[in-house]
């Protein structure tokens, strides 16, 4: 058995079919990341708003958001979700997650190295997101990746939660 091919990640589209096992990877990562940034209450509140299946399914059918998905030979151990904003040269980094028994190893920015490229492929000329404050491991990732804090905003989810993000953007070549 060849142990390189098993053990080189790969980055593969998502369809349909897929969407059960990216809500469930969601899960399981923001329930062991999210503590201590933000509540249990409201990680629950954002998992049932953010990722049930009709949401992932509406985002993917109707608002033109593109799920990929990182995988370890069979395993799916990440996922990204980047679609188009309402400026054209511009898209935006909707989800990068990678499980937590992945992190330090270069995953997380090879994902978000291919999403890059495919929204540069696409037009896009910036890529954009938007971090929890508290998020600090993330932040420090996106900077080393070459993102910079672009503003500060506070958006009312309902439920009595707030997202309390910075946007990141980043100028692709």
């Amino acid at each position: 058995m060849d142990h390189t091919a098993q053990n080189s990640p790969s980055i593969v589209p998502a369809n349909a079919e897929h969407l059960p096992a990216i809500s469930q990877l969601a899960g399981v990562i923001w329930r062991a990341c999210y503590p201590g940034i933000i509540t249990m209450e409201q990680i629950e509140y954002m998992l049932a708003r953010m990722y049930s299946l009709e949401t992932l399914r509406e985002e993917v059918c109707l608002q033109g958001i593109r799920y990929d998905r990182l995988l370890a030979g069979d395993e799916l151990i990440g996922f990204a979700a980047y679609g188009p904003t309402e400026l054209p040269e511009a898209s935006k980094l909707h989800k990068l997650y990678l499980h937590p028994s992945r992190h330090g190893r270069g995953f997380g920015s090879l994902l978000l190295e291919h999403c890059e490229q495919e929204v540069g492929k696409l037009g896009s000329r910036r890529l954009v997101l938007n971090v929890n404050k508290r998020n600090a491991k993330a932040i420090a990732t996106y900077r080393r990746n070459g993102f910079e804090i672009v503003d500060s905003v506070v958006a009312d989810i309902g439920g009595g939660f707030v997202m309390d993000d910075y946007v990141m953007g980043k100028d692709l070549n």
